[in-house]
């Protein structure tokens, strides 16, 4: 078995994060974060391969919850383009330096805290809808997931814009990346990104996801959000900016 790609503390630490999420608390932020974690430890490929069986995981608790709650008009829509945009996104992993992924995944956080205050402050009342949004917003979510684990703003930006219900909205988006994140692993392997036995220290971690899921419903019940979300929010920011500044 391959050393670990990142120490014990720092897997269980991303691991815990992405359950967080999965359960319902901290939106986008704790998955990238847990990127970024990893990323410090490993490579910016293997980071993204090392944290997609900890997102499965997740996926698997919230696939149950919504299971037959998406819109599947908008899945028809979203998913050709995103299983493409895996593709492009796993070969992007492969040839670009990693240095270039680094500044990559720093964008893309503050990427997505930009899309945080946006849609915080700007409604969708100015919207037309075109057929071509649906398709690239597909394309961008699996590209910037397999890159990066960032594939959240093309798509929920997309979905907030198609006025689905919350349930409606939260399956779509469920379903949508849990397709994404299963070819992810099988692909990475498959253009040799990562070891594949580095793969059995991630599934290690995995019933922290599973604890994870559930302190986060809990803290979803008994804590402030908009405080939790604010303190991940200056977190995200300071390493993203680390990321892209540091040689």
């Amino acid at each position: 078995m391959s050393p670990p790609p990142a120490d014990l503390v720092t897997l269980a630490g991303a691991a815990l994060l992405i359950g967080l999420a999965k359960g319902g608390f901290g939106g986008p932020l704790p998955p990238l974060f847990a990127t970024l974690l990893l990323s410090e430890r490993s490579t910016v490929a293997a980071a993204v391969v090392v944290a997609t069986p900890m997102l499965l995981t997740g996926d698997g608790f919230a696939l149950w919850s919504y299971w037959c709650r998406w819109n599947l008009p908008q899945i028809r829509v979203l998913l050709p383009a995103g299983v493409l945009g895996v593709f492009v996104g796993l070969f992007l992993l492969r040839d670009l330096p990693d240095r270039a992924l680094r500044v990559s995944l720093g964008v893309a956080g503050l990427v997505v805290v930009l899309y945080k205050i946006h849609t915080q402050w700007r409604g969708h009342e100015h919207y037309v809808r075109r057929a071509w949004h649906g398709p690239l917003a597909g394309l961008l979510g699996g590209a910037t997931s397999a890159m990066l684990n960032a594939g959240g703003p093309p798509v929920i930006s997309y979905l907030l814009l198609q006025r689905l219900s919350p349930l409606a909205f939260t399956a779509t988006n469920t379903l949508f990346f849990s397709v994404v994140n299963m070819l992810k692993v099988p692909g990475s392997l498959a253009i040799g990104v990562v070891d594949p036995t580095v793969l059995l220290w991630s599934l290690l971690v995995c019933p922290i996801v599973a604890g994870g899921v559930f302190l986060g419903r809990w803290f979803v019940l008994r804590v402030d959000p908009v405080v939790f979300d604010r303190f991940m929010t200056v977190i995200l920011v300071l390493a993203c900016l680390w990321l892209i500044v540091s040689p």
